[in-house]
């Protein structure tokens, strides 16, 4: 820990990055001054994953009253979705989370103090505030950290900048449910609003430049989109639009599988960094696509200056910033502490659901590992059969020689339930005999895993139910 208990480091941002970099620091003796230029809380709370899984939740709720696998005994019938009334629910909630975990926590900290405007480096030591009440506040710092964050991006399509296209944080606002739907994208959030919709009641079109979940395993999005053609939303491969219209309350995109008509275009293409405010080229700071260059201990290229999250060129996940941001914040403070992303999960909130952890068969292959790999389709998993629904798989992939487990891809409609197991398996450096003759619960989805590695040596299909 610093012995110098005047340390001043400032925070750029107040989302799950820079509010894990705030509250370190200070529990290690710094005083903070924390910058956000707009609302406190960034955009997890606010506008990403806390209102996306209450929609996605209250979807797969509407979706279940519509039709279940148990209709021929159980009645259905079509609920009546009152989307103001949800948007109302929605947003109570987001405000509470947002009070409890980030403002209030602020409001009371004695190590930090907020300011609300604009920051804009100087040099490495200083940098200009433009307040949001108006005038100029210059701070100086012993260290940064940025947290600035991410937004939508706005592809250079011809046409869209003069329509009222939706992103996902407006989307995640919309009181009324559109008739029909085209997003463009498809990655975690574009399929996962594409299907809460569709849930919701909007005809939706999804439009893949090249396929669903292109930097993933073939097979995830392959079963992806079968559970979207099952629903009734159409995929279109390798489909662009070339040319966006908005005309007479209708979008209409010109796209190589001809036009398109719709109610309301979502476009959910990739998230660009906020860092062109913050004058970082001039100070030294390297970017790539304006994301922010780090080093394992969150370090930039000018050494008084650390970021994390989705300002910086690691993955856009929440627990990856937060993760991000306090590690950092320990380097800032005299510490040395590395963030070790080889067993980092990730989470696709859809039905079934998609997670995945290590190197899938193509990346293990790639990285020069001699691999062997099992598919367990879900109808030899026993929750699966007893749920009714064995749409999906798992699918593990594991160093030939050793057994070392390397990765697991799994689309399962608790996916992201198991996933952890998984983790700490990866981060054990198991082998997939290990896992296999783990005792995991029967009737849980994360059984699943040791299904999976003891195919690597059985037939499971001969084993009992409940065979160690």
């Amino acid at each position: 820990m610093s012995d110098d208990m005047n340390l001043h480091i400032v925070v750029i941002g107040s989302g799950g990055a820079a509010m894990a970099a705030a509250l370190k620091a200070a529990e290690r003796g710094a005083r903070i001054t924390l910058i956000e230029r707009g609302t406190l809380g960034g955009t997890c709370v606010n506008t990403g994953c806390v209102p996306s899984k209450i929609l996605i939740r209250a979807a797969h709720v509407t979706h279940l009253r519509r039709e279940s696998p148990f209709d021929g005994g159980i009645s259905a019938q079509a609920p009546v979705v009152d989307r103001a009334r949800l948007l109302q629910q929605q947003q109570s909630r987001v405000e509470e989370l947002r009070d409890a975990k980030y403002e209030g926590i602020l409001r009371d900290h004695p190590a930090i103090t907020v300011l609300h405007g604009e920051a804009r480096f100087i040099d490495a030591h200083r940098l200009m505030v433009k307040l949001n009440e108006g005038g100029e506040q210059v701070v100086h710092f012993d260290r940064a950290f940025i947290g600035s964050g991410a937004r939508p991006a706005e592809p250079p399509l011809p046409g869209l900048a003069e329509t009222p296209y939706l992103t996902s944080t407006s989307a995640l606002a919309l009181d009324s449910i559109p008739e029909r739907l085209i997003v463009i994208g498809a990655g975690f959030v574009a399929l996962e609003l594409a299907q809460g919709f569709a849930r919701l009641g909007s005809r939706v079109t999804v439009l893949a430049r090249s396929r669903l979940l292109s930097q993933e395993d073939p097979a995830v999005g392959e079963a992806v989109e079968a559970a979207f053609y099952r629903e009734g939303i159409e995929v279109l491969n390798q489909t662009q639009a070339s040319r966006v219209d908005y005309t007479n309350g209708e979008f209409v995109l010109d796209t190589n599988a001809g036009t398109l008509r719709a109610d309301q275009l979502l476009v959910a293409a990739g998230r660009t960094p906020n860092t062109e405010a913050l004058n970082l080229a001039s100070i030294g700071v390297e970017t790539t696509r304006g994301a922010i260059l780090v080093d394992e201990h969150l370090q930039t290229t000018v050494p008084s200056l650390y970021a994390a999250g989705d300002c910086t060129d690691q993955p856009e996940f929440v627990y990856v910033a937060a993760a991000g941001g306090s590690r950092a914040a320990v380097n800032m403070t005299g510490g040395d502490a590395r963030l070790d992303l080889s067993a980092m999960p990730g989470v696709m909130f859809t039905d079934p659901q998609v997670a995945t952890v290590g190197l899938s068969e193509a990346e293990a292959f790639k990285q020069g590992f001699s691999v062997e790999t099992r598919v367990l389709d879900l109808e030899n998993v026993p929750r699966a059969l007893v749920n009714f629904d064995t749409n999906g798989f798992i699918k593990m992939v594991a160093e030939r020689d050793s057994g070392r487990f390397l990765g697991v891809q799994v689309v399962a409609g608790e996916a992201g339930e198991l996933i952890q197991a998984a983790v700490m398996a990866q981060r054990a450096r198991m082998t997939v005999q290990a896992i296999g003759d783990e005792m995991f619960p029967y009737l849980t989805m994360v059984e699943g895993l040791k299904l999976c590695a003891q195919t690597f040596t059985k037939d499971v299909t001969q084993l009992s139910c409940c065979a160690a």
